[in-house]
């Protein structure tokens, strides 16, 4: 387990955010802001992940043991968790593993089955960046053009770029790791425990094809007491691009 970074907002119910993959605590930090009106919201780095320490594992075991250590050293014997697609799934292996230290759970775009894939040419054109002949953040974009053609999710990316003390450029992330855990990151949730009993919201964007209808008698098989939200004008980052929706969701849920 390991000592993860964070910042806290807010006073109130503890709320944990687990971002996704490639992500950082500050994709959730305007959202996290506007729920700190009512919680004290913890925005965590997962391992390998923004300032967090990096490790050879990366597995949802892992990262759920991580986060048993992050609220036992903060005294937090009990929190809301929420989690958006990697960090969804972080968030149902830890509730299905301590479930007496989940209030509520809430999964945003992320179902508990195996996933196909999809980001390799993302890791391919990460991986083909030559850190130590770029000068600047452009540089780096232009680069990058040829296998990553979304100007947003290039932009995304480029969050995990930073410079050292010596000024030459590095991930943030541990690129190395995340690639050769791609198949873990990717595959179901560990089967080996029972399902998680309390209240659990999952939220779907209406444009995304993460959780299909299909997918519905697992998520009610992993988590019985469950609703299904979906967010229609929203893809797979529902929090970037439908923040106002997200959060009257999230609002309503933890509320009730």
């Amino acid at each position: 387990m390991l000592e993860l970074n964070y910042k806290t907002f807010g006073q109130g119910d503890p709320l944990i955010i687990l971002h996704g993959l490639f992500g950082t605590l500050d994709n959730w930090q305007a959202l996290g802001k506007k729920l700190a009106e009512h919680y004290t919201v913890y925005l965590v780095d997962q391992r390998n992940h923004g300032r967090s320490p990096h490790d050879e594992a990366h597995t949802y075991t892992a990262m759920a043991e991580d986060l048993h250590h992050f609220m036992e050293s903060h005294w937090i014997f009990k929190a809301h968790i929420l989690g958006h697609s990697m960090g969804g799934k972080t968030a149902m292996a830890f509730a299905r593993i301590y479930p007496d230290m989940v209030d509520k759970l809430i999964v945003v775009d992320i179902a508990p089955k195996a996933y196909a894939g999809g980001h390799e040419d993302i890791f391919k054109g990460l991986q083909s960046l030559d850190l130590s002949a770029i000068d600047s953040r452009g540089e780096a974009e232009d680069m990058l053009k040829a296998q990553i053609k979304s100007l947003g999710i290039r932009q995304f990316l480029l969050k995990n770029l930073t410079r050292s003390k010596a000024g030459d450029y590095r991930w943030k992330m541990n690129l190395d790791a995340l690639w050769n855990h791609y198949a873990d990151i990717l595959d179901a949730l560990p089967g080996q425990h029972p399902p998680f009993e309390g209240p659990t919201l999952f939220v779907r964007g209406g444009r995304s094809d993460y959780i299909q209808d299909s997918d519905l008698p697992d998520l009610e098989a992993h988590f019985p007491n469950y609703q299904l939200k979906t967010i229609d004008k929203a893809g797979h980052w529902v929090h970037a691009e439908a923040p106002k929706a997200l959060l009257e969701a999230l609002e309503s849920f933890l509320e009730a």
